[in-house]
């Protein structure tokens, strides 16, 4: 299922044996892994193994049997790859035997664990979520949310800063916020340039609009991906950046002057904003469904095919973007 499913039973207090979180956000798969678990038991009942750690056998008598020193046994399970159907379903029948054992596998990755998701069944009380990278509204809310946990008073427009200042990486974002609570005071957009730094050498908001303006990214392209970037990460980033511009777009030709707050959700900078405006309004709706279907087309085969080398298919597939479409 999704999120916004899984939040409902959240709301629910809806209880599983087993829970599954992959998917584009790493961001959200630790937050929810987090929650969940929190959910379900105290600090000292909760443990966690990591994909060099696991071992089958010790895990499922970990879950069978009860514990000496708490209530409840709470695993959770750090993969990179996939397990195979057999063990997962072992795993989560141990904890249908042992009605005081839940286990919780935190899945690094996307495409990779699609299978392994769909051993999670309301049959066998166990649900597997995925996770796509928030778009901007959500993820400034899930930053506005921390920090009120963190009794931080700031500006709506600081936070948007350092969303952008750290090119959407909730991570950072979150590991600043901890920083800033430190100086208890109320921070702007001034005292986040003061103490925290952005990433990269590359300004990602301007990648973005160096490729729509078609212009040459090559040499920024591979500095992105050079510094670690996932190959997914950034066409969904750049995906989600086009359909920004469509809807800023097909705005201010059905209504006038585009509102950020009635598109986004929310005001960002301002500079961003009208650069934003410029470029969305000079592209024609036609075109906007033809680079749609070309990005959706990328992913499919990410997703889909035995690709090689993912990164030499991404920088191929971009420079060929700004032939087709300039």
């Amino acid at each position: 299922m999704y999120k916004n499913e899984f939040d409902n039973l959240l709301r629910q207090n809806q209880k599983f044996n087993a829970y599954m979180f992959y998917g584009a956000s790493n961001f959200l798969i630790e937050h929810y892994t987090s929650l969940v678990a929190s959910s379900l038991g105290n600090t000292d009942e909760i443990e966690k193994i990591y994909f060099d750690d696991y071992d089958f056998k010790q895990v499922k008598n970990k879950l069978l049997q009860s514990s000496l020193f708490t209530s409840e046994t709470i695993l959770i399970i750090k993969l990179e790859k996939k397990l195979n159907k057999k063990e997962v379903d072992s795993l989560i029948n141990a904890c249908e035997i042992n009605k005081h054992s839940k286990i919780i596998f935190s899945c690094m990755g996307d495409f990779e664990f699609k299978v392994m998701g769909g051993y999670f069944t309301k049959k066998n009380n166990s649900v597997s979520i995925r996770m796509f990278q928030p778009f901007a509204n959500e993820a400034l809310s899930l930053i506005d949310n921390q920090a009120k946990k963190l009794n931080i008073l700031s500006d709506r427009s600081a936070l948007n800063h350092l969303y952008f200042m750290h090119k959407f990486d909730l991570s950072l974002c979150i590991n600043d916020l901890e920083k800033l609570a430190i100086l208890d005071q109320h921070i702007t957009s001034d005292i986040i340039n003061t103490h925290c730094f952005g990433i990269g050498s590359v300004n990602f908001e301007d990648f973005l609009f160096d490729l729509l303006n078609m212009k040459d990214i090559s040499s920024d392209l591979k500095l992105l991906l050079e510094s670690g970037m996932n190959e997914i990460y950034l066409l969904n980033q750049i995906t989600s950046f086009v359909q920004e511009l469509f809807m800023i777009s097909s705005y201010a030709r059905s209504i006038g002057n585009p509102n950020a707050k009635e598109i986004l959700g929310f005001i960002p900078p301002k500079h961003i904003w009208e650069k934003k405006t410029r470029l969305a309004i000079n592209i024609k709706p036609n075109t906007f469904l033809n680079i749609l279907q070309y990005l959706l087309s990328m992913e499919l085969e990410f997703k889909s095919s035995a690709i090689s080398n993912q990164n030499l298919f991404l920088q191929a597939s971009l420079r060929k973007f700004k032939v087709i479409f300039r």
